[in-house]
């Protein structure tokens, strides 16, 4: 290290280099994701086109200004007038000081003009801050003015919608919640009141209260997870048809009881795919259950696996139940929304859905109400497809 003068040693600047503490293999220095440097550009862009428009006035004045003077000076000398240098120099100060009120009055309509937009942007951010998400901010001015604006409103939009989606989805849960918890308050209190008696049936309506319990806050935790990207997949190489004959056996119990066929078809040519067979195996249970529940007796339930294209596999489950409304078709992976005469939570769909885009997959359903429900699974073969 280079001593300072004075006698003095200074530690080394720290922005010199990569850090030692910094992680290996990131850029340093940091570059900040697509959407910050795109910004930093902008930034950059309007400072520059700031220092040029000034320039181009400065310039613009003092050119006008020498040629006046150099005019001023060849219409004396052709007249035949003595250069009078008061003359020349009094006169070229007014016309720059007339310049330079031009040139202010310039520069201050297009300050106002970039002014006025940041102005409404910051009341509007006062307003974000205080909780009204409805603030939005109109487009105007220069085309930066624009763009952040833009970008502005879109935020707002965004902050909006999931604050309504946080407030629908806590009342969705309080009244899944609700149901289970007073039955097991009614059911508690009447056995410690002797208006009912300590047996295993009023145990065992306990006892399922209790898991309808479990299974609505793990379905919400699932859900959570996958929707904020915090759910972690073990995929490995796995058969789709191997996952979707394990899934039909685990429910031919419930398919004979109710006297629905349950089958699998597994057209030739499907390949291996790097999934989580787990995860996969949740969203054929959720969608098995789903066509189960609305399949009467004497139907049919399929699921059918085949290659969709070279990159792609999918898997579809097609009942023969009563199907769904048109109405309600475009809602059906909406979390906590079912029909009038459903009895489960409405999170089946909606986690199904969040499994299948963990895995950058696409879900889709397509129904004919009196004839049935196709539900459609495509997955990528390979995570990077």
């Amino acid at each position: 290290m280079t001593p300072a003068p004075c006698g003095r040693h200074f530690p080394p600047n720290p922005w010199r280099g990569r850090p030692p503490w910094w992680p290996e293999g990131e850029p340093w220095p940091p570059t900040g994701p697509p959407g910050a440097r795109a910004w930093q550009r902008l930034r950059r862009q309007f400072l520059l086109r700031a220092v040029l428009f000034l320039s181009t006035v400065i310039f613009f004045i003092s050119g006008v200004s020498a040629l006046f003077r150099l005019g001023a000076a060849t219409l004396l000398r052709i007249l035949g007038v003595p250069p009078g240098e008061d003359l020349i120099g009094h006169s070229s100060l007014v016309v720059t000081l007339a310049l330079v009120l031009v040139g202010a009055i310039v520069v201050g309509r297009g300050f106002r003009r970039m002014a006025a937009p940041v102005g409404d942007l910051m009341a509007a951010l006062g307003r974000v801050a205080d909780g009204d998400y409805s603030a939005r901010v109109p487009e105007r001015g220069p085309r930066e003015a624009w763009t952040l604006t833009r970008a502005f409103n879109s935020m707002a939009e965004r902050l909006q919608q999931h604050e309504e989606q946080r407030r629908g989805l806590l009342v969705d849960i309080s009244h899944e919640l609700r149901t289970p918890l007073t039955v097991l308050q009614g059911n508690l209190e009447g056995m410690l009141d002797g208006v009912y008696s300590r047996d295993d049936a009023h145990l065992s309506l306990i006892l399922e209260e209790t898991r309808v319990l479990a299974r609505v806050i793990e379905d919400l935790r699932t859900l959570s997870l996958a929707e904020d990207v915090g759910l972690k997949l073990v995929k490995t190489p796995a058969d789709l048809e191997e996952i979707a004959r394990d899934a039909v056996a685990s429910f031919q119990a419930q398919a004979g009881a109710a006297g629905v066929s349950l089958t699998v078809q597994a057209e030739p040519g499907v390949p291996p795919a790097e999934l989580d067979p787990e995860r996969i195996r949740q969203v054929l249970n959720n969608l098995l259950s789903n066509a189960l529940r609305y399949t009467p007796r004497g139907g049919a339930v399929l699921v059918r696996c085949f290659p969709e294209d070279a990159g792609h596999i999918a898997f579809s489950v097609e009942d023969t139940g009563s199907g769904i409304p048109p109405a309600d078709l475009p809602r059906i992976f909406d979390r906590f929304y079912k029909s009038k005469d459903s009895r489960g939570t409405g999170l089946g769909l909606a986690i199904a859905r969040s499994l299948v885009r963990a895995h950058g997959g696409e879900i889709s359903a397509s129904s004919v109400p009196g004839q049935g429900t196709t539900i459609r699974v495509t997955l990528p073969i390979r995570p990077d497809l």
